[in-house]
Parts: C-alpha cells; sequence; structure tokens
C-alpha cells in the first residue's frame, strides 16, 4: 500500500512528477483490469528510482497489491493536497523543480495560473437550476358576456340585465421554474367545482328612442293634435283626441313606426314622428305647461283653487291689454297674484269679474272710490251703496275674502286666518254657482267666463 504521507514529504518535486507518477500507478492499475491471465500484482513502477531530494539514490520500491476503489479515492485526494503543498497562495510557478531521472518519459503539463474560486463556481451552477413542481390549485373560471339586441332601448345604449359570477375549478397542473422564475406550466387535470353565470347585457337598437334620448316609461309631447289610435294602424277606431303639445307616457315601443303612449288614464297608439321630447324641442315642456293650464279652463272650473299660473305668467297677460285704458290691471297684476295664494281663489276669475264690474276700470265707482267691483252696491243706490277703498288693491283683498267665506267653499271649510267658511251663499265652487246668490242677471258668469277666456288666451 502507497505510504500517503511518505508521498507527501518528499521534497523538491514538481508537479511533472506528481502527474507522472499518478499515471504509471493508473497504467498499471488498467493493465491488471485488461489481463487478468497476466500477473496484477506487479509493480508500481518496476523499481524505478525516483530523485526527491536532487541526490541520486535509490529509495524504496512500492510494490501494489490489487487497485481497488480506495486507491483511486486516495490518488484523487493526494492530488489535491499535494497541489495546495507545492503551490501555496503567495508561491511562484517560475521556480524550478528537480526532473526525474528519465526526461524523456516526462509530459508536459500546462500550469494554471490563476487560482480556482469554487464559491463562484457552485453559486453560477445553481443559478442554471431549472425546478419542476405538482401543485392542486383553485382556481377561477371566467365567465361569459352575452349580447342581446333589444329594440326597447334607444340605439347602442346597454343595460346589464344579469351580472356575471366567476366559476372555480380545482386544477392539478405540473410547473417549471428556471433560475426561480417561472416558465410554464402543464395542466394535468381540471375539475369544475362551482359553474360560472354569464354575463347578460341588452343592446339598444332604437333609432327613434335615440333620437328623442328617452326610454319606455318617459313622457313625451305631441307635436299636432292627433287621434290615439286603438291599435297601431291607421284604419283603426279612435279611442281619444288629444291637443299638440299636450305630455303622454310612453307604454310600448312594438315597431320604429308605432308606439303605446297614455294619456292620462286613455291608453292608444300614435305614430312615432308625431312624438317629440325636451332635447329634440327644448321648449316643448313650457308649452306643455301652459296648454295643460288652459285644458283645465271651462265654464264649470272651480273656482276655490289656484289658477298654476306663476307671476310671470300674471304679468304677460295683464301688460298690454288693449281696453286696459288706464293701466289699472297692468298695474295691479301682482296684486290678483298674490290674493289667489293667500286666500285659496282663483285669481283670473277675480281679475274677469273686476273687468266685466268696472268695464275695464273706466266706472265712475271704479275711478272715483277704487272699487272695480261696485262692492256694497244696490240696484236702487249703485254709486251711493258702493264702498270706497284708499286704492285698488284693498278693494280687490276685500272682495277676494268675501267670495271664499260666503259664495265658493261651502260652510265649515278651513280658510285663511284660521276661520272656517261661513258658506251663507255657496251653491258650488262654479261660476253658475256665485252667480245664483251674488248677481240678477242669469248670465253674469257666461260674461264673466268670456273674459276668463281672453286672460287665459294671452298665456
Amino acid at each position: 500500500m502507497l505510504d500517503d504521507k511518505n508521498f507527501l514529504n518528499k521534497d523538491n518535486r514538481n508537479l511533472s512528477e506528481v502527474f507522472k507518477e499518478l499515471q504509471e500507478m493508473q497504467n498499471q492499475s488498467n493493465m491488471a483490469y485488461s489481463h487478468p491471465s497476466k500477473n496484477r500484482f506487479k509493480t508500481l513502477s518496476q523499481k524505478k528510482t525516483f530523485n526527491f531530494n536532487r541526490h541520486s539514490h535509490t529509495d524504496s520500491v512500492y510494490q501494489s497489491t490489487d487497485l481497488k476503489l480506495s486507491h483511486i479515492i486516495i490518488g484523487c485526494s493526494i492530488v489535491v493536497i499535494a497541489m495546495a503543498a507545492l503551490f501555496p497562495k503567495n508561491s511562484s510557478f517560475s521556480k524550478s523543480y528537480a526532473k526525474v531521472e528519465e526526461p524523456e518519459e516526462v509530459e508536459e503539463y500546462e500550469l494554471n495560473r490563476h487560482r480556482l474560486n469554487m464559491q463562484n463556481i457552485i453559486s453560477e451552477n445553481s443559478e442554471m437550476d431549472k425546478v419542476k413542481e405538482q401543485v392542486v390549485e383553485e382556481r377561477e373560471i371566467e365567465f361569459e358576456t352575452t349580447y342581446n339586441n333589444d329594440a326597447t332601448l334607444p340605439k347602442d345604449e346597454e343595460i346589464i340585465v344579469q351580472e356575471g359570477v366567476l366559476g372555480k375549478a380545482n386544477v392539478t397542473a405540473v410547473k417549471t421554474y428556471e433560475n426561480g422564475n417561472f416558465v410554464e406550466e402543464i395542466i394535468l387535470k381540471k375539475e369544475t367545482t362551482q359553474e360560472p353565470t354569464p354575463k347578460i347585457i341588452q343592446h339598444g337598437t332604437s333609432e327613434f328612442l335615440a333620437k328623442h334620448k328617452v326610454h319606455i316609461g318617459d313622457t313625451m309631447y305631441l307635436l299636432n293634435d292627433v287621434n290615439l289610435k286603438e291599435k297601431a294602424d291607421d284604419s283603426s277606431s279612435d279611442v281619444a283626441e288629444v291637443k299638440a303639445s299636450l305630455d303622454v307616457k310612453l307604454l310600448e315601443l312594438p315597431s320604429e313606426e308605432w308606439c303605446k303612449v297614455s294619456f292620462d288614464t286613455i291608453e292608444g297608439y300614435v305614430k312615432t314622428s308625431q312624438l317629440t321630447s325636451p332635447v329634440t324641442t327644448p321648449n316643448i315642456v313650457e308649452k306643455n305647461r301652459v296648454k295643460r293650464i288652459l285644458t283645465k279652463v271651462n265654464i264649470e272650473m272651480q273656482l276655490n283653487k289656484p289658477s298654476g299660473l306663476t307671476l310671470n305668467d300674471y304679468k304677460k297677460i295683464f301688460t298690454g291689454l288693449p281696453n286696459d285704458k288706464n293701466k289699472i290691471f297692468e298695474n295691479n297684476y301682482n296684486v290678483f297674484y298674490n290674493v289667489e295664494k293667500k286666500y285659496n281663489i282663483n285669481g283670473i276669475f277675480l281679475a274677469s269679474m273686476a273687468i266685466h264690474e268696472s268695464s275695464w276700470g273706466t266706472s265712475q265707482i271704479a275711478s272715483e272710490k277704487k272699487n272695480l267691483f261696485g262692492y256694497g252696491s244696490y240696484d236702487s243706490t249703485p254709486y251711493e251703496s258702493s264702498f270706497d277703498f284708499s286704492d285698488y288693491s284693498e278693494g280687490i283683498e276685500t272682495v277676494a275674502k268675501s267670495l271664499v267665506k260666503y259664495y265658493i267653499n261651502p260652510s265649515g271649510t278651513k280658510i285663511y286666518d284660521g276661520e272656517t267658511a261661513a258658506g251663507w251663499y255657496y251653491n258650488g265652487p262654479t261660476l253658475s254657482g256665485v252667480n245664483t246668490r251674488y248677481a240678477s242677471d242669469s248670465d253674469w258668469h257666461k260674461k264673466v267666463y268670456s273674459y276668463m277666456e281672453l286672460l287665459y288666451n294671452r298665456l
């Protein structure tokens, strides 16, 4: 057996000698295994002499028995240890060493003049690792989105009628990582545990609704006087006549040509070309407001309710009246408006009554006593018995309070200032009802109403 200690402690040996001796050991081993019939117990060097200390003397001859795995391992260890011993950290490779006696058999080796950094080598190779792992994960399943055309929605408008819900699945997969980064995965199995719920969107196609920017259920307005039809057909029977500018509610849209509407409580069909909206006709809402007021104007209308007119409406009505020579009504339009709000009486009725009784404010009683109504007059002594007021507003308010308390409200009705109506002359809250006890002229109510129509039509 080779003496490791003695082998390492030999002086003045260069790297060439060490490799040469190891090569001979390997050759002897190969020969022993390659030719089993030959003597496998030849000496490693056939009594070859080594010059370890630059002196010519013969060292002991090392004989080898069968070359085993342990010999190879020991040999490799010797090489590493020998390299460390022969080439210390700061040693120079230029140092000369003794050579063997047989120079012709020495093989040349290129010396490595750079130190090996094993830590860097290990680190660089570990970074090139490719790792695979098998996982089982719960993953989400995307839901589908379905679009349905809807002729009852404005064109290109979309409404979500059902929200989508993600599904769930257990997924078995093999994931690959390279240098710590995910590279790819292969799905082995996918088991759905919860089916996804699709998202449903209604997509509008109606150009009519898009043009007017309206939806089913919205209010639209008539451009002209029309007859509502029983069916969506020109030859169908008429259901009702509806005036221009009045509002209707859009109920259905069976086609782009016809739609179903309701006017108050009456339902019927009308052509879409006869309808408009504030988007396409900006002043239609104001026209509708006025038209709605006018549709309620009739000789039997209730006088114990406000007219629904605004202060600007009153100003518009009473400004520039041709017969208002002294501008009495123009200068007191706000008085009629305020009295209506305060006492819950139709201000246009009150003004029409004053016009009729004072001949547009030109009567002697109106001019001299500021009494537009002939209030307090008797047929036998009209001027003498009539009340005298300080200004027109006082007379207007006094008459309004009297009508509310005695003529247009039944007894017990709550009126102004916490009082209740006496109802002494009440025969209904209409012009004909007031006529019964207020005037001896049986046509008084018709004459007053003619002025009401005149004033309302100035809107």
